[in-house]
């Protein structure tokens, strides 16, 4: 590994700088501005086969779960995900292991003067835009021969969208980025639909009808096979503890199980099926061979932070990304299954352009105290804001800092024999996470 200099952290720094800065040019959905980017690059997004994953709930677990059993196979396998918890570096990772901050520098260096070729032609690229581009050439460069590529928003007009992958996959849709996607799951649905290619399969998880409706027609109107998960993947739960879950997996031709996962959670079940489905048609349109000792291995080294992560024992806490209605519902039948009657203290912290009324609603009773936080970003919605919504729901609440907040609502539990549970962001989450690790460091 190269060593990072004081001068290249600087570098680095900066970069990121300029480059988080790119965030005031918004969304700009369509992939004109990716297309002339990578084509001056060489269009690395060539050099590697793909697996293009889209959806509304569950797409970064299946990701960790695709990479982690692609692994097994020997092949040299990327990963790119949004957003990240703590560093940018999580995006972009090779075999497991982040992108390291000197290669970063490299790249920024290398990238921004065709960036800015690009914005005298057309328009400046987005965050995403710019990001994206880096990712394929940094897997070209490490001579990756798979990747697993998740979308950022929606499908169709999505930056990664300019790949032609192997195989599509859906995970769950729900409703979400009504501004840009519609405010209807068919909606909402043709815009991941997108991800579809001509003659390609398509993997398609557990959704509701009107959602796989409209995926099933888009398949069949480009002649893209279609696996519907349900009918073809049956994953069951022998067992499960705060140390992870023991399942059944049973695939078209083989047994799979048992096999035990460290995420928790029976949502996690329906992604594992996704994640075995979307393989098996791997190897149904490739050379590549995966043994069920490769399929078991992956599926049981896969983890993925701040999804039902369990930061401590006494008393139990807990850290969820969860941050809409849909998930929000997931979360409760989870903390239901794991903890039963137990009372829950909520931590919450919100974006302003979530639903905020929803994912209380969908929580309901299993909240019995809250304090709400603001969230390190620009998109924070107002602590004030989410402490009316959640006395609206019977929900004994106070605003607080997160310090404050995790401070006392692990005494309230340890007091009440609950648990604490901090959900609503993945910025939240992020948060959370870093300062464990600052934590850890002293």
């Amino acid at each position: 590994m190269l060593m990072v200099t004081q001068e290249s952290m600087k570098d680095l720094k900066h970069s990121l700088e300029r480059l988080y800065a790119l965030r005031t040019f918004g969304i700009k959905p369509g992939l004109e501005t990716t297309v002339a980017l990578l084509d001056r690059l060489g269009n690395p997004q060539h050099a590697f086969a793909a697996i293009h994953v889209a959806g509304t709930n569950g797409k970064g677990s299946v990701c960790a779960m695709l990479e982690s059993v692609l692994r097994k196979t020997g092949l040299r396998v990327g990963l790119y995900t949004s957003p990240h918890l703590i560093r940018f570096n999580e995006r972009i990772r090779v075999n497991g292991i982040e992108i390291d901050d000197d290669a970063l520098a490299t790249l920024f260096e290398d990238m921004e003067p065709h960036a800015a070729a690009v914005a005298a032609t057309g328009r400046e690229a987005t965050f995403f835009e710019f990001t994206t581009a880096l990712a394929f050439d940094y897997f070209r460069r490490q001579k990756v021969q798979v990747a697993v590529v998740e979308t950022g928003l929606g499908g169709r007009l999505d930056s990664t969208n300019v790949l032609t992958p192997l195989i599509s996959v859906i995970t769950r849709i729900g409703m979400e980025h009504t501004d840009y996607l519609g405010n209807t799951l068919a909606a909402i649905a043709g815009e991941k639909a997108g991800i579809i290619k001509a003659g390609r399969p398509i993997v398609c998880g557990a959704t509701p009808d009107e959602a796989l409706d409209i995926i099933r027609k888009t398949a069949k109107a480009r002649r893209s096979p279609f696996i519907h998960v349900p009918d073809s993947i049956a994953v069951r739960r022998i067992a499960q503890d705060l140390a992870g879950q023991k399942v059944s997996i049973a695939g078209g031709d083989v047994h799979y199980g048992p096999v035990t996962l460290k995420l928790l959670g029976k949502h996690q079940l329906e992604n594992c099926a996704t994640a075995v489905a979307a393989l098996e048609s791997l190897v149904t349109c490739s050379p590549l061979a995966i043994s069920p000792e490769m399929m078991r291995a992956g599926l049981s080294e896969a983890v993925w932070p701040g999804r039902l992560d369990l930061l401590s024992h006494e008393p139990p806490v807990i850290l969820d990304g969860a941050h809409n209605p849909d998930g929000a519902r997931t979360l409760a039948l989870a903390l239901h299954e794991l903890f039963r009657k137990k009372k829950v203290a909520l931590v919450w912290g919100m974006c302003a352009d979530k639903d905020a009324l929803g994912f209380a609603k969908a929580l309901g009773a299993t909240v019995k105290r809250c304090w709400t936080v603001p969230l390190e970003t620009e998109r924070s919605l107002a602590p004030e804001k989410l402490l009316q919504i959640a006395q609206t729901e019977g929900w004994q609440a106070v605003t607080a800092t997160l310090p404050e907040a995790l401070e006392q609502a692990s005494a309230w539990a340890r007091e009440n024999d609950g648990i604490v549970c901090i959900a609503g962001s993945l910025f939240l989450a992020g948060e959370v996470l870093k300062s464990l690790e600052c934590s850890h460091e002293k």
